[in-house]
């Protein structure tokens, strides 16, 4: 296949050339972003890998073509290594999913790789791609459908119910289903299972008992091959607390092959974990079911997996990141980050040190540790620095860890037992909860972490106004200590169906004190993600006539202002601040009037005379 068909396969409207040749020049692309390829390339790169033969784009999608005539006359690894070194180029360039191929223009073979990492070698090649696909299709393969994942979250409701019925309580229910989630994940057999003898005791096992069994079995087996230096109070937590549970042991075999066979066939068959999409599938699938069953809680604040990842992408995690989240909950921040890293690694080695040495977790509750613990164990990290404590107790162990990254999300109410005692202590006798609402938290991580780390945190709008004496107290530390970088609001139901706090996104730059930097703040009015409320599951990813996702573009938007520094009318300011003022955009932004049309002005007109009737004669 030629250079030509080649385009005309994968898609002439998706291809990009800055070269006169029409070759894609990586110290050009690179330049142009204000780096040097030299910073990225090994000792034994060619100087002739710079220039990759064909490349494709979208907003979240690169695919990357380099051509041989015959793979049979170059050396294997030689190619190889070549195509490594444009994938680490386009890493470093763009924040875009990657598909890499080697084609042959004097035949007809194709190597393709993609997915997690990306490392071009003979164990990451796919072997069921054996012929060029469209643009679109690879598309699909890397990010999955929005049918699929509405499918997957409409499965949500059905299993709620059905372990409702079937008597499960609702604090169980996530716990259990994710432990269920990952027996089946690695191979749990719940069908046709017979009555078997126990050979310690001499008494017959009822099947519902071997699936138990076979589930704690599998659990410990993949605890102990990873190494987890937690492996004892894991075990117990997902052994004690939810598989020895009344409720779990009063299930009938029927009920839990049937609760099995459910998540079998509606749930997993999305979720392949060596597929990036299949990853977000399943982050989905977990904490959207968490904040479901937990909706009738109000004080949850699940961050969306969503939002998790776009706070991500603005810290920059990498491979080279060691991530704290002091306040995990059920471990969305710490898998989207250790998924984030991975993708940027090169080698399985670098995967491992990843997964092994680099996320770090600290979650006070039982429930929330165990269901973080099953989070990153269906991710496949077994060996997860996650901890059951208070941070506060926690501070040499923070100290040790040469933390460079921080995701958090703090409890906002906090009472007295969760908070720091040297705070604490100086409450008078009938304050019951954190009036820093959870400033204080973060200013306790900020000051135990390393001066290069950056900062991104949630807290509840009331922190950012700061009208109350402790808030205005902890806005004043943090900038006596370290710059306020940016500050984002974000969509007014964030956590719905639980919480009912409006949060915003404060990133924090550790280097030096506010005034030294002398710089303005970045304030993002970021309100719409292009989510929708749906009746009894929460807020939905909206897409266009297309199926294409609204949010991915919305993403793309926001992290563009904020890394330029854009000012936009209704969206972005720039404004120098000090601990006085409120640290929100709504504060100092411009409005956009631009994009008022008169259907908004008779809309407002026909709002204002419906509330002038319903409200009768007093406005009348």
């Amino acid at each position: 296949m030629n250079r030509f068909e080649i385009i005309e396969k994968i898609g002439a409207q998706h291809h990009t050339g800055n070269t006169e040749s029409g070759e894609f020049s990586y110290p050009t692309a690179l330049k142009s972003i204000g780096k040097n390829i030299k910073d990225y390339q090994k000792g034994n790169s060619g100087k002739n890998h710079q220039y990759l033969d064909i490349r494709f784009e979208n907003e979240r999608l690169a695919i990357l073509v380099e051509t041989k005539n015959k793979f049979s006359k170059w050396g294997k690894a030689k190619i190889q290594k070549q195509l490594q070194d444009y994938v680490r180029y386009e890493k470093a360039y763009s924040d875009k999913r990657i598909v890499a191929i080697l084609a042959e223009t004097d035949g007809d073979d194709v190597w393709v790789w993609y997915g997690q990492s990306v490392i071009i070698d003979d164990d990451h090649k796919i072997e069921e791609e054996t012929i060029l696909k469209s643009f679109e299709e690879y598309e699909e393969i890397c990010f999955g459908k929005v049918n699929d994942k509405i499918k997957v979250i409409d499965s949500i409701k059905t299993l709620n119910e059905k372990l409702h019925s079937d008597g499960v309580h609702e604090k169980l229910r996530s716990q259990f289903v994710g432990t269920c989630l990952l027996a089946l994940k690695n191979g749990l057999v719940y069908e046709n299972v017979k009555e078997t003898l126990n050979p310690k005791t001499g008494k017959n096992i009822k099947p519902e008992g071997v699936v138990i069994n076979s589930i704690k079995d599998i659990l410990e087996g993949l605890l102990t091959k990873g190494g987890s230096i937690n492996k004892a109070s894991k075990l117990a937590i997902l052994n004690n607390k939810v598989l020895d549970d009344q409720d779990v042991q009063s299930l009938t075999y029927k009920e839990l092959s049937d609760i099995l066979k459910y998540i079998d066939i509606n749930i997993v068959p999305y979720i392949n974990d060596k597929n990036t999409a299949g990853q977000d599938l399943l982050n989905l699938f977990f904490t959207t079911f968490n904040k479901y069953v937990g909706k009738s809680d109000k004080n949850q604040a699940f961050t969306p997996d969503h939002i998790c990842g776009f706070m991500s992408k603005v810290v920059g995690v990498n491979k080279n990141s060691r991530v704290l989240d002091p306040c995990c909950g059920s471990g969305a921040f710490l898998v989207r980050a250790m998924t984030d890293a991975m993708d940027d690694c090169e080698t399985e080695d670098e995967r491992e040190k990843v997964k092994q040495e680099q996320i770090f977790g600290i979650e006070y509750e039982e429930g929330a540790f165990g269901l973080s613990s099953t989070n990153m164990l269906i991710h496949g990290d077994g060996n997860s620095n996650v901890v059951q404590d208070s941070i506060f107790n926690r501070g040499k162990w923070v100290e040790d860890s040469n933390i460079n990254v921080v995701l958090m999300n703090p409890p906002y109410n906090a009472t007295k037992k969760f908070c720091d005692p040297n705070y604490t202590k100086n409450w008078k006798g009938n304050k019951k909860e954190d009036p820093s609402k959870g400033f204080h938290f973060v200013e306790w991580v900020a000051s135990r972490v390393s001066p290069m780390c950056k900062m991104a945190v949630l807290l509840p709008m009331q922190a950012a106004i700061g009208t109350s004496a402790d808030v205005k107290e902890f806005k004043k530390k943090m900038l006596d200590k370290y710059t306020l970088d940016a500050v984002f609001s974000l969509p007014v139901e964030i956590f719905y169906p639980g919480a009912a706090a409006v949060a915003v996104c404060m990133i924090f730059d550790l280097s030096q004190k506010h005034s030294k930097a002398n710089k303005e703040t970045f304030f993002g009015y970021y309100r719409d993600d292009k989510f929708t409320k749906r009746k009894g599951l929460g807020r939905i990813e909206m897409t266009d006539e297309n199926g294409a996702s609204l949010w991915v573009k919305t993403e793309e938007e926001w992290l563009d202002l904020y890394k330029n520094r854009k000012v936009v009318p209704g969206l972005s300011v720039m404004k120098k601040i000090d601990h006085k003022d409120e640290w929100l955009a709504e504060a100092f932004m411009e409005t956009d009037y631009s994009n008022l049309t008169q259907m908004d002005f008779e809309q407002t007109v026909r709002d204002y005379y419906s509330y002038i009737i319903k409200d009768g004669e007093e406005n009348a």
